[in-house]
């Protein structure tokens, strides 16, 4: 395999992709995702990069951020950094856009810096052996995993909740009070991610209570936007004007709902009560306060450090591990008084 054939593969030049393997600037976006799309599907390795892995590694340790700007990861990112630097490692951090590919920008920043390993907080839930060999060093999936891929467990860690058993707790909440008309806002019921997990589990709370599954109770946006999430609130008030209570997959979403509510002259929780997940330092300022399931951010952070670490060391095998979330009782969620 040679840089010719990743030239003739990604179509450009192989001055092109030369400039691209060494991250030269002077490269337009497009050509640079063609060409790190054709090394990842030739699980090509640049000459320099065989002599770098030849030599002593640094001690850095990578850190992918799929999502720049997610308020979620910004805790999550401190304790990172604390953990690797108190065991006495190194950091480099790249951030990505949620729909940049998290596997080509870590093999970049891998190739680059000679890193021993990484942790990708943020990411797809459906690798395969084919779509991670372009990573060639020990990783960690922080605050998610492979939960519909096909990787061997045993090749990678993973440290986060369980998604589908919080969403669950969550609506429990919710039926417990009385709730029967309940409402999901969500991504998509089969984005193969957060939500579909989500999405699952407030299928099965409903069942458990006996509450008949209802379409018209389910609002699916494009994407993690307040805007967009306000509009879905709007579009399912006008649907559906007598449902009780919402489930929001996320913080972000959960506070456009009571946004959305307000606007639309309803009280929260009398009129209808809002329910969310990730526990966000902001849902602590609306009002009310938003009731929700509050991710373990410094768990999460320092599990996931350690984890890496001690396969870096030999001193651990790779391994997966689920953390609980905690209630934080706002006073978004109320009895069902219809």
């Amino acid at each position: 395999m040679t840089i010719k054939d990743v030239a003739e593969y990604s179509g450009v030049s192989v001055s092109s992709v030369s400039r691209v393997l060494n991250d030269h600037p002077d490269v337009s976006d497009q050509v640079r995702a063609r060409v790190l799309e054709a090394v990842q599907a030739l699980h090509y390795v640049p000459n320099n990069s065989a002599r770098d892995l030849s030599r002593a590694q640094t001690d850095a340790i990578g850190v992918i951020v799929r999502g720049a700007g997610n308020p979620f990861f910004t805790p999550i990112i401190h304790a990172v950094e604390k953990e690797i630097l108190q065991a006495g490692y190194s950091m480099e951090i790249h951030q990505i856009s949620a729909d940049e590919d998290e596997l080509a920008a870590g093999a970049s920043l891998a190739r680059a810096k000679r890193l021993k390993g990484m942790i990708l907080l943020g990411g797809e839930f459906d690798y395969t052996p084919d779509k991670v060999a372009v990573l060639n060093i020990p990783f960690v999936c922080c605050s998610y995993t492979n939960s519909f891929g096909t990787l061997d467990k045993n090749t990678y860690s993973s440290v986060s909740i369980d998604d589908e058993a919080e969403a669950y707790r969550a609506v429990r909440y919710l039926t417990d009070r009385g709730h029967r008309k309940i409402a999901i806002l969500l991504g998509a019921v089969d984005d193969r991610s957060i939500s579909e997990l989500r999405y699952k589990g407030y299928c099965r709370a409903l069942q458990e209570a006996a509450i008949p599954e209802d379409p018209s109770l389910v609002e699916e946006i494009d994407y993690y936007d307040m805007h967009v999430a306000y509009e879905g609130i709007q579009r399912l008030l006008e649907r559906r004007q007598d449902l009780t209570a919402i489930f929001a997959v996320a913080d972000t979403m959960g506070v456009a709902a009571l946004k959305a509510l307000h606007d639309a002259g309803r009280q929260v929780p009398e009129d209808c009560s809002v329910i969310s997940i990730d526990g966000l330092p902001m849902s602590n300022f609306t009002i009310p306060t938003l009731t929700t399931l509050e991710q373990p951010k410094d768990e999460l952070a320092v599990e996931a450090v350690s984890r890496l670490i001690r396969v870096l060391e030999g001193k651990g095998k790779n391994g997966h591990l689920y953390l609980q979330t905690s209630l934080r009782e706002g006073g978004s969620v109320g009895p069902c008084h219809r």
